[in-house]
């Protein structure tokens, strides 16, 4: 570690990490998330039209450029990373400076040219929706900026957890701890088992219904509810095995004319967000029609914010075996 990087936290990494152009160039070629966000806004230019526009942790600044193509009067992009210096030249390059300006520093730092704006963009997900996501910066500009008839887009995020057969990955990713060429490393497959995995997960490995346990309105939710506890229950749909549960979300824009939605589940197409995995630690055997029960819960670690704190309990009432487990994980 260099000296200039010494006294860095957590967030500070988090902040420098993205302004390498590697994390730019795979979201701006996700194009469920970037074509998603561009129609939400050009398609809806009766929206944007003379608007003041807050964009938080623009980036290269592509999503305050499809603001000011769509009509708004000015846009204010805010961001905390070194990638905004960038930004600032790509604005210039496409002749829109005098619609966009760039703000660089935190948001609730930075010196605001307007008291109120009319609509807040922002592509604040992380994975999970939750981890090292932006949604506390965004949900500080909505009560400190936006207007009281103003818009957010997205304004809806839903979380959502079924349940997979993947024994072969277990098999090969986690049980190979319990003997390494002959040696147990238990202490390393128990570290490993408490980090969610994320990966690309393929549909037909689904075995079960999906349940909605987590419906996020950005309009209206506070920062406090961000932590929360929420019951799931889902339905088996062939006999099978279950190794894990998984979780991905869904991003609606309603404010549009005619509302834009993108899932960043398995049965869509691919998104750099992936999927989230929850290993099991026993393997259950179910048959088409068991349910299985539980609780989620999920917050911010109180070392490190931007990492997540999971729970996941469950019990299985199946037509083969009766099971109930809890499990804790953390994203980090």
């Amino acid at each position: 570690m260099s000296t200039e990087n010494a006294g860095f936290t957590s967030k500070d990494y988090y902040f420098d990490s993205y302004a390498h152009f590697g994390i730019h160039e795979e979201m701006l070629k996700d194009e469920v998330r970037t074509v998603s966000y561009r129609d939400a806004i050009m398609k809806n230019k009766h929206i944007f039209q003379d608007k003041i526009v807050l964009d938080v942790g623009c980036g290269t600044g592509i999503l305050s450029m499809f603001a000011a193509k769509a009509g708004a009067k000015h846009v204010i992009g805010v961001d905390m990373s070194n990638i905004i210096d960038k930004a600032k030249l790509i604005v210039e390059e496409n002749g829109l400076s005098d619609k966009v300006t760039l703000l660089k520093g935190k948001m609730e730092e930075v010196a605001m040219p307007y008291e109120q704006v009319d609509i807040i963009i922002s592509e604040w997900m992380g994975y999970f929706l939750l981890y090292e996501s932006m949604l506390d910066t965004v949900l500080l500009a909505r009560d400190k900026y936006l207007a009281p008839s103003g818009k957010i887009f997205p304004d809806t995020a839903t979380m959502i957890i079924s349940t997979i057969e993947d024994g072969e990955y277990k098999e090969d990713k986690l049980n190979f701890w319990d003997n390494v060429y002959g040696f147990k490393m238990s202490c390393i497959k128990e570290a490993a088992m408490s980090e969610p995995l994320v990966d690309t997960v393929e549909a037909r490995v689904i075995n079960s219904s999906q349940c909605a346990f987590k419906t996020i309105d950005i309009l209206t939710v506070t920062k406090e509810e961000l932590a929360f506890s929420a019951p799931y229950e889902i339905s088996i749909t062939r006999d099978d095995y279950v190794h894990a549960f998984i979780s991905w979300f869904d991003i609606e824009f309603r404010a549009c004319h005619k509302p834009i939605r993108f899932s960043t589940g398995p049965f869509s197409k691919y998104t750099h967000w992936k999927q989230t995995v929850f290993y099991t630690k026993k393997t259950l055997t179910v048959c088409k029609g068991d349910t299985i029960k539980g609780n989620i819960t999920c917050a911010p670690n109180s070392t490190n914010p931007r990492d997540q704190d999971i729970t996941i309990s469950y019990e299985l009432e199946g037509k083969e075996e009766s099971a109930k487990d809890y499990m804790e994980f953390r994203m980090c």
